[in-house]
C-alpha cells in the first residue's frame, strides 16, 4: 500500500506540478485574448442573463432545466471546501499573496469556462431517454471526430473515479469532522444523514438536483459572504494594510510570522494557482457536463452565464474568506484548512466558528449532488444509460464510508485524477478554440445587425 501511495504521490506531483499551472493559467490566457477579453467586459450582461434564466431558456430551447439551474448545479458543485478549506490552505502554506494568484486564476479562468460551456452547448447529444448529454467527452468525440474519441474516453474514466474522492468521500468527512467537532455529532451519524438526503434527490435526476441547488447554494452562498462582510467591518482599519500584503507579497513573498513559517513567491504561486483551480474548477472540465442540460439553443448565452460561476466562486466567496483571514490576523496563527477559517469568522462575529461549519455542511452537501450528475454523465458516455443506477448506488453506499474512514490515500488519489481530467479537457479546448471565437464573433456581429 506504501508503495501505491508513493506512485501516486510522485505522480500527483507532476500532475500539479509547474508545467500544469502553466498549461491552466496559459489556456486561460490564451482564450481571453483570442475572446478579446470578452468574459470581463461582457461580466454585466452575463449577470443579466443569469436572471433572466431563472424560469426557463430561450425560445424554442432545448434541454432539462433553465439556465440559472445549470449554472447552480455547476456553482453547487465548486463552492464547497475549496472556499473554505481550500482558501485557508492556499494562505497558510503560499502567505497572503496566494489571494492575488488566485484572483488572476479566475479572471483568465471565466475565459476558459465560457469556452468549456459554448463547446457543451454546441456538441451536445440527446441520449435514448430524450435527455440533452454533453460535456468533454462529447465535444472532444463530436467536435474533434472519431480519431479523438479515446481523449473522451480518458476524460470519462478519471471523472467518473475522481467524482468518488473529490466529490463524495472528501466532502462527506469534512462534513463529519467540522460537525463533530462543533456540535459532537458522531461520524457514522452525519454519514447515514447524509447519504439519505442525497439518495432522495438522486431519485429525481438532474431537475431535482437543479432544483435544490438553485434554492441551498444562493441562499448559503449570499448569507457567508454577508457574515464576512460584517467581520471585514469589525476589522475595516486593517482591510488596507491586508489589501497591501495580497499585492506585495504575491511578488515578494511572505517572511515568517507567528505560526507562519513563510514562504517564497514560488509558493504563493503555486498553491494561489492550484487552490484557484480546485475551487473554481476552470479547466478541469466538469462544470459544461451541466452547462450542456441547460434549456437553450444559443452556446453564447449558456457561456455567459457559465463564466460567471468562476466569478462568484473566486472573486466573490474565495476572496471573503481570504480577506477575512488576512484581515483578522488568523493567517499567521499556525492554524490551517477549514479550522484557520472557523478561528478567523470567530474574531470578528459571535459564534462565527459556527457560521463556518453549518456554511462547509451544505456546500459540501451541495458539491456531493453536483458531482454525482458529472460521474452519472461521465459512466454513460462509457456504458449507456443502464449504468447510471448502479452508479447512483455505489455513490450512496460511498458517503457513509468517507464519512468515517481516514482518506489521506484517497484525497491523494482524487487530487491526482482530478488534475489528469484537465489534460484531455485542455487539449480540446486549444484544438477546438477557432469554433468559439467564430461562434463568439457571429453571435455579437448578428447582435450588432439586429441593433442596428
Amino acid at each position: 500500500m506504501e508503495a501505491i501511495s508513493n506512485a501516486v504521490s510522485f505522480i500527483n506531483g507532476l500532475v500539479w506540478g509547474p508545467p500544469m499551472l502553466v498549461l491552466i493559467l496559459g489556456v486561460g490566457l490564451f482564450l481571453s485574448l483570442g475572446l478579446k477579453l470578452m468574459p470581463i467586459l461582457r461580466l454585466g450582461e452575463g449577470f443579466r442573463l443569469m436572471w433572466k434564466g431563472r424560469t426557463g431558456g430561450d425560445a424554442e430551447s432545448e434541454g432539462e432545466i433553465p439556465p440559472f439551474q445549470a449554472l447552480m448545479t455547476a456553482l453547487s458543485a465548486t463552492i464547497g471546501t475549496g472556499n473554505i478549506a481550500g482558501v485557508a490552505t492556499a494562505v497558510f502554506l503560499g502567505g497572503p499573496g496566494a489571494l492575488f494568484w488566485m484572483w488572476l486564476t479566475a479572471l483568465v479562468g471565466m475565459a476558459t469556462k465560457y469556452s468549456e460551456a459554448v463547446l457543451a452547448v454546441k456538441f451536445r447529444e440527446v441520449d435514448e431517454r430524450g435527455a440533452h448529454v454533453g460535456g468533454p467527452m462529447y465535444y472532444i468525440r463530436n467536435g474533434l471526430g472519431k480519431n479523438w474519441a479515446w481523449l473522451g474516453v480518458l476524460f470519462a474514466i478519471f471523472a467518473a473515479i475522481a467524482g468518488f474522492g473529490i466529490g463524495n468521500t472528501v466532502q462527506a468527512n469534512s462534513v463529519a469532522d467540522v460537525l463533530q467537532t462543533n456540535f459532537a455529532l458522531p461520524h457514522w451519524l452525519t454519514g447515514l444523514v447524509l447519504a439519505a438526503l442525497v439518495g432522495l434527490v438522486l431519485i429525481g435526476g438532474i431537475r431535482r438536483i437543479g432544483q435544490v441547488a438553485s434554492a441551498l447554494v444562493p441562499l448559503m452562498a449570499i448569507s457567508y459572504v454577508i457574515i464576512g462582510l460584517i467581520v471585514l467591518a469589525v476589522h475595516a482599519a486593517e482591510l488596507p494594510a491586508a489589501f497591501a500584503m495580497v499585492f506585495s507579497d504575491a511578488f515578494t513573498g511572505t517572511a515568517a510570522e507567528g505560526g507562519f513559517a513563510g514562504a517564497a513567491v514560488w509558493a504563493a504561486i503555486r498553491f494561489g494557482v492550484a487552490r484557484g483551480i480546485f475551487s473554481n474548477e476552470a479547466g478541469l472540465g466538469s462544470a459544461p457536463i451541466a452547462h450542456a442540460a441547460a434549456q437553450t439553443r444559443n452556446p453564447i448565452n449558456q457561456g455567459m452565464v457559465a463564466m460567471l460561476g468562476t466569478f462568484i466562486d473566486t472573486i466573490i466567496v474565495c476572496t471573503i474568506t481570504g480577506m477575512v483571514i488576512i484581515s483578522t490576523g488568523a493567517w499567521s496563527s499556525g492554524e490551517s484548512g477549514a479550522a484557520l477559517t472557523a478561528d478567523a469568522f470567530a474574531l470578528g462575529f459571535p459564534g462565527g466558528n459556527y457560521v463556518v461549519a453549518i456554511s462547509l455542511a451544505i456546500f459540501a452537501f451541495t458539491t456531493i449532488l453536483g458531482w454525482s450528475f458529472y460521474g452519472e454523465r461521465s459512466v454513460e458516455f462509457l456504458f449507456g444509460v443502464k449504468a447510471i443506477v448502479p452508479y447512483r448506488v455505489l455513490w450512496i453506499i460511498a458517503i457513509p464510508i468517507g464519512a468515517t474512514l481516514n482518506l489521506g490515500f484517497v484525497w491523494l488519489l482524487a487530487d491526482t485524477l482530478n488534475a489528469m481530467m484537465a489534460l484531455p479537457n485542455l487539449v480540446a479546448l486549444i484544438l477546438l478554440s477557432p469554433v468559439v471565437f467564430r461562434l463568439t464573433r457571429e453571435h455579437f456581429e448578428n447582435e450588432r445587425r439586429v441593433g442596428s
